[in-house]
């Protein structure tokens, strides 16, 4: 599993000293709230006066960061931008040179760039830059879009025209946060796979990948950033480069109504809770139960079951409890730990579920293994019967655009028909959230949606794409 999910944290200070002098730790607050987005690097760039300093490191935000080595960033941790990032945990690629933001110097200045999403199109273009001299440190696409903007620079007027040249390159999916030594700018690729918004903290600007992180640093939801847009912090305030919007079709990743992001975000107008819950309504509809009582897969599948029990009339309870020191398992870089991982992280609620007809829902089946150990586990504590449904359809393709779906192989709805998946998992009844049921779910929501892991039909051309663990067999790794 190879692809990336990540988060991106960014500030514009308007020159207040309070903000300066905490700027640093203003990211840090930022990043601990988008930690569920990535769990396997964290890194800071501090912007003091033009000269940017950069940590980064493998861990979570907690481990990379501490109150010392936050104060050796800038001045004193003191600055005007700040940019943060955090990445989760694939396979091949766990190095610390892949950890985020990447800062560059090069003969006009310096960049800093977070990306979250993937370039399907990063193979080619890094032979090409190859071949025109260019040098890598890492096996990320982030290096790839960095410099390919840095190409675009030596002719471009200005930072964000380069930007803006640099998209007619880039394919597939990419949200950025970018700074240089005047700017902070915000990008969204045209297709708007993955999320980005924009707050206000006085006259400072935050750019963050879930509003939730606004929240978390005090600053107000201003609106999203547009599928396509480059949004512009400067010393004349708030600018938008929107050459590339409009020009095709929306397409934000379902999943993270169904699991990436958290229900307390507001993503592209439909709150993440409610869209849950929605999904959980229908599903009841679709897959009514027998049953004594619902229960929900914490944490994205407990949104789902309380919409489940609303619709269906059956009582809710809390039948499982996670434990809040364990990383999600979906995001576990390989399969021996995602199954080590479940067996700490769940553990049912023996008085709730014993000799109950269980109605357990959860966001989805990808490999089918983490729910059958839910289910023995639920056996185990006394469950008569266990009827699991999900709220979201079948995984059934590869993703190409930053989800942890990027071969056929793994996904056990691809390979078996819903009698055999109920089987293996062991479960009583197994029931999907329909496909159709997705624009329900998503109702309000200003953009369209990618749902190509479910039906295979892509929103971009993925024909002849190269999938990341071929892009790094040409890669010393020493």
């Amino acid at each position: 599993m190879i692809h990336e999910e990540c988060g991106l944290f960014g500030v514009y200070s308007d020159g207040n000293v309070g903000v300066n002098e905490n700027l640093a730790y203003t990211c840090y607050i930022g990043l601990c709230a988008v930690q569920h987005r990535g769990q396997e690097s964290a890194g800071i760039a501090l912007n003091s006066g033009g000269l940017i300093t950069s940590r980064r490191d493998l861990g979570l935000v907690s481990e990379v960061f501490t109150p010392e080595n936050l104060k050796l960033l800038g001045s004193g941790g003191s600055g005007e931008i700040v940019l943060g990032h955090v990445r989760y945990a694939t396979t091949g690629n766990k190095r610390r040179n892949n950890a985020q933001p990447l800062v560059v110097k090069h003969i006009k200045g310096s960049l800093a760039l977070g990306h979250n999403g993937n370039l399907t199109n990063a193979a080619a273009l890094r032979k090409e830059l190859e071949l025109q001299g260019s040098i890598f440190y890492s096996s990320s696409d982030t290096e790839v879009i960095i410099h390919t903007i840095v190409r675009e620079r030596l002719s471009a007027p200005s930072i964000e025209r380069a930007v803006e040249s640099a998209y007619s390159k880039l394919r597939g999916a990419f949200s950025l946060v970018l700074m240089s030594r005047r700017k902070l700018l915000a990008c969204r690729d045209p297709n708007g796979f993955r999320p980005l918004c924009i707050g206000r903290m006085g006259d400072s600007y935050v750019f963050a990948s879930e509003s939730c992180a606004l929240s978390a640093a005090g600053a107000d939801f201003l609106r999203d950033v547009e599928p396509g847009e480059i949004v512009v912090a400067s010393e004349a305030g708030l600018s938008s480069i929107r050459t590339h919007c409009g020009k095709r079709p929306t397409s934000l990743c379902v999943f993270e109504f169904v699991y990436f992001a958290r229900p307390d975000s507001v993503i592209d107008g439909v709150s993440v809770h409610r869209a849950r819950a929605r999904a959980g309504e229908i599903l009841a509809k679709e897959h009514p139960a027998n049953a004594d009582i619902v229960i929900g897969v914490p944490d994205s599948g407990l949104d789902a079951a309380i919409g489940f029990s609303k619709a269906s009339g059956i009582p809710y309870d809390l039948g499982m409890i996670k434990s809040k020191y364990v990383g999600r398992t979906f995001i576990a870089p390989n399969q021996e730990l995602r199954e080590a991982g479940v067996r700490i992280k769940l553990n049912p609620i023996k008085s709730v579920v014993n000799g109950k007809r269980v109605v357990l829902v959860d966001d989805s089946i990808v490999r089918g293994t983490t729910s059958r150990r839910i289910i023995e586990l639920l056996r185990r504590a006394g469950a008569k019967e266990v009827h699991m449904r999900l709220s979201c359809p079948p995984f059934k393709h590869p993703c190409y655009f930053g989800t942890d779906i990027d071969t056929r192989e793994n996904l056990i709805a691809y390979h078996h028909e819903l009698y055999e998946i109920c089987e293996i998992i062991g479960a009583d009844t197994l029931g999907f959230l329909s496909i159709d049921a997705l624009s329900e779910v998503s109702s309000g929501c200003t953009s369209g949606l990618c749902r190509a892991c479910f039906s295979g039909s892509y929103p971009v051309d993925v024909s002849g794409v190269q999938l990341k663990t071929e892009f790094e067999q040409d890669i010393d790794t020493d």
